[in-house]
C-alpha cells in the first residue's frame, strides 16, 4: 500500500486571471459604447428625417389645395397624422411655420433616454429650394 498517494491536479482558473479577463472585456466595452449611443442618435436623426419627408409631401399637398399658398396648413390640417403624437413615447416634436410661399418643419428632440435633447433639424423650404440644417447631434445630417 502505498502511503504517498498523488493528488489530480486542480482544474479551474486563478483568480488573477479571472480579474485580468474581465479588466479586458471593461475596457472594449468602455471603447464601444460611446459610438453605439452615437449610431443610436444618427438612427432617430434619421426618423426625423424621414418624417420631415412625410410631413414635406403633406404640405405641398396642402399647398397645392390653397392656390399654392401655405397659409393655413398646420400639423391638425395635415392629411397625415402628427409623426410626434404617436402612441407611446415618440423621439421628436415637430412644429411648422408658414407664410404664403414659404414653410419651415423643425423636428425638435425629446428629452427621453439621455439623448440629445433639445437638438433640432429643420428644413426650410421656399420657392428657391429646400435647406436642411441641424444643431447639436445632428449637425451636418
Amino acid at each position: 500500500m502505498n502511503v504517498f498517494r498523488s493528488f489530480p491536479a486542480k482544474k479551474g482558473f486563478t483568480l488573477l486571471e479571472l480579474l485580468v479577463v474581465i479588466i479586458i472585456i471593461g475596457v472594449i466595452v468602455s471603447l464601444a459604447l460611446p459610438n453605439f449611443f452615437r449610431l443610436i442618435e444618427f438612427s432617430r436623426g434619421n426618423e426625423a428625417l424621414n418624417a420631415s419627408i412625410s410631413i414635406r409631401s403633406a404640405m405641398e399637398r396642402c399647398g397645392m389645395r390653397n392656390n399654392a399658398s401655405y397659409v393655413g396648413c398646420t400639423m391638425a390640417t395635415l392629411d397625415i397624422a402628427d409623426p410626434g403624437a404617436a402612441s407611446g413615447q415618440p423621439h421628436f416634436t415637430y412644429s411648422l411655420a408658414t407664410t404664403a410661399g414659404n414653410y419651415t418643419i423643425t423636428a425638435t428632440r425629446n428629452t427621453m433616454r439621455g439623448g440629445a435633447v433639445g437638438s433640432t433639424i429643420t428644413f426650410i423650404v421656399t420657392t428657391a429650394g429646400v435647406t436642411r440644417t441641424g444643431t447639436s447631434a445632428f449637425t451636418g445630417i
